[in-house]
This record gives C-alpha cells, sequence and structure tokens, in this order.
C-alpha cells in the first residue's frame, strides 16, 4: 500500500498527462446535474436543504446549521454524530494512549470541530445531483433513487476575489429520495427517458435550472414527500506524518432513515456494511453469515454487486480511513473475515470454503461474473461495503466532492466534481437507464470499484477510468515470484491500453496502475 501511494504521489507531480482525457460532462450525461449555474438556482429554489426539510419556510431564507439540526427531524441525527465523535475519541485515547485528540493547534490529531454543525455561520449547499436509478433492484416500486448532495460551507467568508480559497469544509450530507413515490402517475420507464432527455440539453444555470424543473422535465415530480434517508460523510478527524505513523484521515459514515410516522430521522443499518468486529465476537452469527453469503443464491448476486445482507450482520455507522493500510491502527472495513487478513485467529471464511463455493458454482453450471478466485472473492467482500468502496479510487475520502458554485470561478477546469470511480460507473449507469426507457430488463451487475465493467470499454477506452494513464491494472504473470496471482482470472482482463504497462504498487497485491511503458 506504501508504494501504491508513492507511485500515486509521483502521477501527481510529474505532470504527466492520461493517454486520452473523457470529457467529464460526456459521461454524466444523463446521470447527474453538475452546472454551476444550474445548482445555484436550484438550491436557492425547490432543493435548499431548507425547503427539503423545512417546507413551510420560505425559499428566500436559507437554513443556517444551527437551525437545520435544531429541527425535530433533525435532533437524532446530531445526537448520533455527537456519540460517534465520543466513541471515536475514547477508543483512540486507549489505543493512542501518548497522542493527543482535539480541535486546533497543539494536537496530534485534528478533530472536525463539531461547532461548525451548530453554527449560524455554515450551511449546506446543493453540491450536485445525482441519478441512481441503477438501484432500481432494491425496491423495483421506487424506480430507484435521486441524491441531491450538500457540502457544508461557511458563509461568513469575505470575499477574496479570484485567488479566494473555498469556504467549503470536509462534510457531505447526501439526501436520498426515491425517484417515484406512491400515488405517482409516472412509470420508471418516463422517468429514466426524461433523465437522458434532459442530458442531451445544451443549456446552462437558470434555463437548465427552469427546464429541469418543467412539467415534463426530470424534477417535475421531485419534492420532500420522496424523502427516504440521509446519509453523512464527514472528516472525523485527520493528523499529520510523525515518527509514529504516516499521515491519516478518517471519515465517519452514518445513515439515518425517515420515519414519516414520526417526522423523524432514525439511526439505521447501514446498506451491506458488515459489522466485522461483532461478527468476529459471537459463533452464532459468523456461523450465519457464513451460511447466507455462501449460499449459492446469494453468492451469485454478490458476484453481481446487487446482494443485500440482512440487517442482522450490518453496522450503524462506520469509520474510513484514507490512505488505508498505512497505519495498523487503522479501522479496516472487513479485513479480518478471510483466512491470512488482520491478525483475527477465528476469521469468517477460510480458502477452502471459498474454493468449495466456487467449485459448486461451477458445477451447477453458474457462470460467475467476477468472483473467479479467493483474491476476487476477499475483493468484493470489502467492495460492496460503504467504507470500502470509499476507500477505493476516491477524492480524500468522497466519491462526489461535488460543485463549489460559490467558489470564484466555480467552472474552473481544475475543479473535479466527482471521483474516478463516479465518472467510470457512468456508463452502466446510463446503460440502465436506457434499458429502463425502452422497458427492457436492465442489467445491474456491477464489476469492482477499482475498474468498470467491459460494457463501458469502448468509450472508457484510454482514459484514466478504463485502462488509459492511472488506470487499475493487474501484473500479468509477474507479481514478484507469485505466478499464481500473475495468473488470477478475476482480474486477467485488467490490462492497459497500448504504450503503456502495468505497475505493481504492492509487494504481494498483483493490483497495480498503468503507466507509460519504460525504454
Amino acid at each position: 500500500m506504501r508504494v501504491r501511494f508513492l507511485l500515486l504521489i509521483v502521477m501527481l507531480f510529474a505532470g504527466a498527462v492520461p493517454a486520452r482525457a473523457a470529457p467529464a460532462a460526456a459521461l454524466e450525461r444523463g446521470t447527474a446535474v453538475i452546472d454551476p449555474g444550474a445548482l445555484r438556482e436550484l438550491d436557492r429554489g425547490r432543493f435548499g436543504i431548507g425547503r427539503m426539510l423545512s417546507p413551510e419556510r420560505s425559499a428566500n431564507i436559507p437554513l443556517t446549521d444551527s437551525q437545520l439540526f435544531a429541527l425535530p427531524s433533525m435532533a437524532p441525527v446530531r445526537g448520533a454524530i455527537e456519540g460517534e465523535f465520543e466513541r471515536y475519541i475514547a477508543r483512540h485515547k486507549v489505543r493512542l494512549p501518548n497522542e493527543t485528540i482535539g480541535v486546533g493547534d497543539g494536537f496530534d490529531f485534528q478533530l472536525f470541530d463539531r461547532a461548525m454543525l451548530d453554527s449560524p455561520d455554515t450551511r449546506l449547499v446543493l453540491a450536485g445531483i445525482v441519478n441512481r436509478m441503477d438501484r432500481t433492484y432494491v425496491r423495483e416500486v421506487d424506480c430507484g433513487e435521486i441524491r441531491l448532495i450538500y457540502r457544508l460551507t461557511r458563509t461568513n467568508v469575505a470575499d477574496g476575489g479570484a485567488d479566494a480559497v473555498s469556504p467549503r469544509l470536509p462534510m457531505t450530507l447526501n439526501l436520498v429520495l426515491k425517484a417515484r413515490v406512491e400515488g405517482q402517475d409516472i412509470a420508471c420507464s418516463e422517468i429514466a427517458g426524461r433523465w437522458l432527455a434532459a442530458g442531451e440539453l445544451s443549456l446552462t444555470g437558470a434555463e437548465l435550472a427552469a427546464r429541469l424543473l418543467a412539467k415534463d422535465g426530470p424534477f417535475d415530480l421531485v419534492g420532500n414527500t420522496n424523502i427516504d434517508r440521509i446519509e453523512t460523510n464527514l472528516q472525523i478527524a485527520h493528523a499529520p506524518k510523525s515518527a509514529v505513523r504516516y499521515f491519516r484521515t478518517d471519515y465517519l459514515l452514518k445513515v439515518f432513515r425517515y420515519d414519516p410516522q414520526t417526522r423523524v430521522f432514525a439511526e439505521a443499518p447501514m446498506e451491506n456494511q458488515i459489522d466485522r468486529d461483532r461478527i468476529l465476537a459471537d459463533d452464532n452469527l459468523r456461523r450465519a453469515f457464513k451460511a447466507w453469503l455462501l449460499d449459492p443464491e446469494h453468492l451469485v448476486a454478490f458476484d453481481r454487486g446487487t446482494a443485500l445482507i440482512p440487517e442482522q450482520f450490518l453496522a450503524h455507522g462506520a469509520i474510513a480511513p484514507t490512505p488505508v493500510g498505512f497505519d495498523p491502527s487503522d479501522l479496516q472495513p472487513e479485513f479480518g473475515l478471510l483466512q491470512g487478513e488482520g491478525t483475527t485467529a477465528h476469521p469468517v471464511f477460510d480458502e477452502a470454503d471459498v474454493v468449495a463455493a466456487l467449485r459448486k458454482a461451477s458445477a451447477d453450471g453458474v457462470k460467475l461474473q467476477n468472483i473467479k478466485s479467493v483474491a476476487g472473492f476477499e475483493r468484493r467482500l470489502n467492495d460492496v461495503t460503504c467504507s470500502g468502496c470509499h476507500q477505493t479510487r476516491g477524492i480524500g475520502g468522497f466519491h462526489f466532492p461535488g460543485v463549489d458554485w460559490m467558489a470564484a470561478r466555480p467552472s474552473n477546469s481544475t475543479v473535479v466534481p466527482a471521483s474516478p470511480h463516479f465518472f467510470g460507473d457512468q456508463v452502466r449507469r446510463r446503460d440502465i437507464l436506457a434499458s429502463l426507457r425502452d422497458s427492457r430488463p436492465p442489467d445491474y451487475s456491477r464489476g469492482f470499484s477499482s475498474r468498470p465493467q467491459s460494457r463501458g470499454a469502448a468509450e472508457l477506452a484510454g482514459t484514466e477510468y478504463g485502462d488509459g494513464w492511472g488506470a487499475h491494472c493487474y501484473v500479468q504473470n509477474n507479481v514478484r515470484g507469485n505466478p499464481v496471482a500473475g495468473n488470477d482470472a478475476s482480474f486477467r482482463n485488467w490490462t492497459c491500453a497500448e504504450g503503456l504497462a502495468c505497475q505493481a504498487a504492492g509487494k504481494t497485491s498483483g493490483i497495480g496502475m498503468c503507466f507509460v511503458k519504460s525504454r
């Protein structure tokens, strides 16, 4: 992992350019809204978080954080976040007794300043809108999800001109909406068609916002009655490199489901976020989880990325460290569930379990798409979780930092609203939208977070999202004397474009990055 990070640093500072850069706007057409002017208009109107969570308020009065978290519906959110902070502090005092943790200068670990959540000088600003109808398989009646993503932002920052530093803070709140609610007379095919049609528009700013909200636009029937849950991601703490550790940044992930009866957001299990510690501590739970996941039907869904792990095995929160693997105290998501990982003496799975399950699937004529080896099973085990996904090709713990339309130059090309994982997945999502629009059975399967499926190979060819410079790849038949790893069928098609070679980024893993071939 250290080698991988050093290679990444070289990439960032060497000034090299990918083999071919795919235009972000082209990749997200019809699947997301990232136009700064349109987001500004939508934030000031229907999709301002104050209007969404407190619709009786005037659209002209933005809700500050102190007012937002004072809403009865949001009190449990604030309380749960406070509890996570206290547990995080206590855990580090025990595990790292020689290091201090707090807010401000003089601390080894710098905590996120919780006062910002109650400040009249901050508010959550709409930073992007993302179509997730590719999740229709979760509940077909909902037609999937629409996500309004808000970024915590200071509002009392003086205008510093063109070179002003962004007032944004490292926290996002994702307001997840059902794409369709009960009683709405519209088909999933119509919703998908509206999104794809909007993706072909050449409009920007207020004109685009108006068209999206129009009678036949994708946002026509979207409002506060569509709310399903809130997902939060905040940088709970960061620490610079020291004599005892590498630098690290920890991100706290939480989910709160909306109860329309009580009108409150209640803490909820996180989808597929395996509760590693609880499972390893309970023999009965460990056996039950093992039996559930290796069941042939569940194994197929797990391979396709569509498995929905029962709540009895899930956690209510997660800490995702970035970069992962540097510090022995990192809170890994699932490391330790498979024999040979972590330090646990009683893993949930061992290699024999996985090999036997794969052999049975093959004997039954089941063709798995992604998991074709123990290493593939291991990667998927981490990949399906919230924390594991956020640690893969993210931007400092986020997959969608969003658009900073409050910046002096919000359309500056150096501003990247989303991660390589996000952009690399847009071809798959758009393909599903097209299937829904045309009333064809959608293929909801997905590849690993590190590498898009082959269905997007043509559009992503030569880019960092596919097989271009900086893409994740697999070193074929040459992994530091480990010929078995070099022939792993789960990753054998992770090749590099012509002129590039896959360079290993770890001592034992065959996963690397595509770089220019050495002469």
